[in-house]
């Protein structure tokens, strides 16, 4: 018996070696996005100049942007209020991606783990918040990964690409939380529209800074996701599973001929890709909101795949890639009113990120100075 021929690299496979780094590289994580972002912004500004905005209000609305974003205690904090669903969800994305799966349903799973979240968050009355907000929190990554696991059987089992049914997926969970919305025991009482109960306090997220200020709403579900980077990065690099997903991601056929379970390595991953997207949809029910309603997810899970391209698939670099997204977010607020500049250019400038994240090689071409030290490096190593 002849071995079977390996399976030729589709679209997805090629992507996915442009969007995450095997082995830690100064340039390809810090250096390329870096680039991206200072081209987007100045590609962000020339689209302001051709459509007839002024010098002054381009560089007014830039100005705006940073103080909306980091000029003071409370643009931190809404930059990290924002940031924090985004940092959660990347996370998921980048193990998919680590592991050779490209998940587009992190915003199905989000919408299901804000669901359950909120679910548990009402109905259980009487709890202490140290029992009811965990279980709250619980509730949604397991939603989450449970949704995300359907995906992941059906891959491992039938070979159902991962991209489509992931698709198909997030349009079930539209079209469920929309019918959960609108019927007992979810629906508010006395209520016509689609709109949840609230969330008991004993199981919403406690503000930070509540103390300094009560309009500051950064609360504690930063420091789960700052947790949840810790974590993944321990999973991924420091054991045995992590090794294997990485391996499995690299090389599915010399993971499978060492041994490895290509079917269980697939459920598990979506499951945990699954578990932290339903936790930032519990952060966005627990701590922003305090209840569900339609669109509630504001499209954070579609996002968030532009952040873990970002961010390189590394957990440090989707961290920063969420910080920054959020900054983008909250800043781009204050400077449509400031400058009276398109909250759209923040979309502009999010696809241009984008794209120069997925082609390298033009930010090298557009600034190769940035690059000769390596490119001598090679030249002296050959």
């Amino acid at each position: 018996m002849t071995d079977a021929a390996p399976k030729p690299p589709t679209v997805g496979d090629e992507i996915l070696k442009r969007v995450v780094v095997r082995r830690f590289d100064f340039q390809e994580i810090v250096v390329v996005p870096v680039l991206s972002v200072i081209i987007a912004l100045i590609l962000g500004a020339l689209t302001m100049l051709a459509t007839g905005v002024g010098i002054g209000t381009i560089g007014l609305s830039f100005v705006a942007l940073f103080d909306g974003s980091f000029g003071s205690l409370g643009a931190v904090s809404e930059t990290l209020t924002a940031a924090t669903p985004l940092i959660l969800c990347g996370l998921g994305l980048a193990l998919g991606f680590r592991a050779g799966l490209f998940n587009i349903g992190a915003e199905g799973q989000l919408i299901l783990g804000g669901i359950a979240a909120v679910t548990v968050g009402f109905m259980f009355t009487g709890l202490p918040v140290f029992i009811h907000l965990p279980l709250a929190i619980i509730a949604g990554m397991i939603a989450g990964a449970l949704w995300a696991s359907i995906a992941g059987w059906l891959k491992a089992a039938t070979g159902a690409h991962e991209v489509i049914t992931t698709i198909m997926l997030n349009f079930i969970a539209f079209r469920l939380t929309d019918y959960l919305l609108r019927n007992p025991p979810i629906q508010k009482e006395g209520r016509s529209d689609p709109i949840s109960e609230s969330v008991l306090a004993s199981a919403q997220l406690p503000k930070l800074l509540s103390g300094l200020d009560p309009s500051l709403r950064i609360h504690a579900g930063f420091i789960l996701a700052l947790v949840a980077v810790a974590v993944v990065y321990w999973l991924l690099f420091r054991s045995t599973i992590g090794f294997e997903f990485r391996a499995s991601g690299a090389n599915p056929d010399a993971a499978r001929y060492a041994g490895m379970r290509s079917g269980w390595i697939i459920v598990v991953v979506m499951a945990c890709a699954g578990a932290l997207a339903g936790l930032a949809g519990a952060n966005q029910v627990l701590g922003v909101l305090g209840r569900a309603s339609p669109n509630f997810s504001a499209g954070i899970g579609f996002d968030a795949i532009a952040v873990a391209l970002l961010g390189r698939s590394h957990p440090v670099g989707v961290l920063l890639a969420g910080i920054l997204f959020g900054a983008l977010q909250a800043g781009g607020r204050q400077m449509q009113v400031a400058a009276g500049v398109s909250i759209d250019l923040i979309a502009i400038i999010q696809a241009l990120i984008i794209v120069f994240i997925a082609a390298p090689m033009l930010v090298r071409t557009i600034a190769p100075w940035a690059f000769r030290g390596r490119s001598g490096q090679r030249a002296g190593a050959g």
